[in-house]
């Protein structure tokens, strides 16, 4: 995946041996008009991005709109994202931080929406605009919940710039990189084990764990748990929150090449080094919510795509490079975990989406994705399809909610303690992606709870 929201604080924290590439192309949105394959290719350059904005709308009016609703987003985002590895604000707190009242209003107490539609015109905008209130949550533009703002708000702040880079070796880089930093930390990680119980007095703990060798214990004083919080819960035996759903479909992919675009003034290795948004008009994205809303699957599926080996080669082989193999990894929204809770036949309904979500790619290409589909040793090609069902059964993600539940904005609220990482139990700390401040892909929560503990344990020295 990205990398957006990872403070250098920790980086630096940790000695980590990583980096990430930034990407020259933020996105492209292919968009059919008056019969004409064209689009709007954000990045390359400020003129390019100026040029392309008047290409499809014909003046400068969007892409001047456009500058200002960035601009206010950025000044959020350096104020807010030094925060997260603070002890949590409180509402006003952070309010006054922001020192914006029209920037509070849109962001913190308006629907999304309502900012959107008045400061652009054009629908494919619209929808580029409001994609980033939409990965991994359910909502409408209009949503009186504000979920779809809080997973914005997370979308605009990363690295206080709100750019998302490229990790240099992939996931697995980061994985090992801090893996590397514990072990030389003295930390021992015990792998092909699971942990099935937790016990605790709120000042001393005992984890129960399962693997080959049968059920050991292993005694703490504090508890730092990456699960989820229906997880955590089962472990405690407490009872479990209510979790929320997520409505994604994941698709990996492996290409011998990249496709053609029907939009020939498009070179596809720019239009796929960014995220490649389809059927994301701001119109669409509207269809698409209120049909699965209604229990059926969208018609035109939005989704978008990411092509990481354009920026970063080594996370291929280096045969597969030299031969010109690509990755590419589509993420669909607004498919909910219901619509496949309900199907007599989960696999059926998740092959049915599979198909429609690539017919929408399909119809900005100048060739079928299947002609660059890679295939493996058998003849089968190199495709994956994962629904959110698929997701719990396999990462126990609670019901496909890649941020193990709804997002919270990065203010303390009555049931929050100090860091937003503190449980019902003193020395028991939620540090995955379910922590206030949480998501995904940030390593904020891990952080917080360390710095809870290590507070705890200050005072506490003799």
């Amino acid at each position: 995946y990205l990398v957006s929201l990872l403070p250098r604080k920790i980086v630096r924290d940790l000695d980590l041996d990583f980096r990430v590439r930034g990407r020259d192309i933020s996105s492209y949105t292919p968009v059919e008009r008056a019969g004409r394959a064209t689009g709007l290719l954000v990045g390359g350059g400020e003129r390019r991005t100026r040029e392309a904005f008047a290409r499809l709308t014909g003046s400068d009016r969007e892409y001047e709109s456009w500058r200002r609703f960035y601009g206010m987003t950025a000044r959020v985002a350096q104020r807010v994202f030094p925060t997260l590895t603070e002890p949590l604000p409180t509402k006003a707190e952070l309010r006054r931080r922001i020192d914006d009242e029209d920037a509070w209003r849109t962001l913190f107490e308006e629907p999304i929406g309502t900012a959107i539609e008045s400061a652009f015109a054009d629908d494919l905008v619209r929808g580029v605009v409001l994609t980033d209130a939409l990965i991994g949550t359910f909502a409408d533009a209009h949503d009186p919940t504000l979920r779809q703002n809080r997973c914005f708000l997370y979308h605009v702040i990363g690295g206080g710039t709100g750019s998302w880079d490229v990790p240099v070796g992939g996931m697995g880089a980061l994985t090992d990189a801090i893996a590397a930093a514990a072990r030389d930390a003295g930390a021992v990680i015990a792998t092909g084990r699971e942990a099935v119980r937790i016990e605790t007095d709120g000042s001393t703990a005992e984890i129960t764990h399962r693997g080959a060798a049968g059920e050991e214990r292993v005694a703490a004083r504090h508890v730092l748990v990456n699960a989820s919080p229906q997880e955590l819960a089962a472990l405690l035996g407490d009872p479990p929150p209510t979790p929320a759903e997520g409505a994604q479909l994941k698709v990996n992919m492996l290409l011998t090449r990249l496709p053609r675009l029907r939009d020939t003034a498009v070179d596809p290795r720019e239009a796929f080094a960014g995220t490649f948004h389809i059927a994301e008009g701001y119109g669409q994205l509207a269809t698409a919510h209120a049909e699965a809303a209604s229990g059926r699957l969208p018609t035109a599926p939005p989704s978008e795509i990411y092509c990481h080996s354009l920026t970063d080669p080594s996370i291929l082989g280096e045969d597969l490079a030299e031969q010109g193999y690509q990755t590419l990894t589509l993420f669909g929204l607004h498919t909910p975990a219901r619509l496949f809770a309900r199907a007599r036949d989960h696999d059926a309904v998740r092959e049915e989406l599979l198909k429609s979500t690539v017919a929408q790619l399909d119809a900005h290409l100048a060739e079928p994705l299947a002609d660059c589909l890679a295939t493996d040793a058998e003849g089968r090609p190199c495709i994956e399809a994962k629904s959110p069902l698929d997701l719990e059964r396999d990462l126990r993600l609670p019901a496909g909610n890649i941020f193990h539940r709804d997002l919270a904005f990065p203010y303390a609220r009555e049931d929050t303690g100090r860091w937003g990482v503190e449980t019902a139990h003193a020395n028991v700390l939620l540090c995955g992606a379910g922590a206030v401040r949480g998501g995904g892909v940030s390593g904020v929560p891990g952080h917080n709870a360390a710095m809870s503990v290590l507070e705890r344990l200050e005072d506490h020295a003799p």
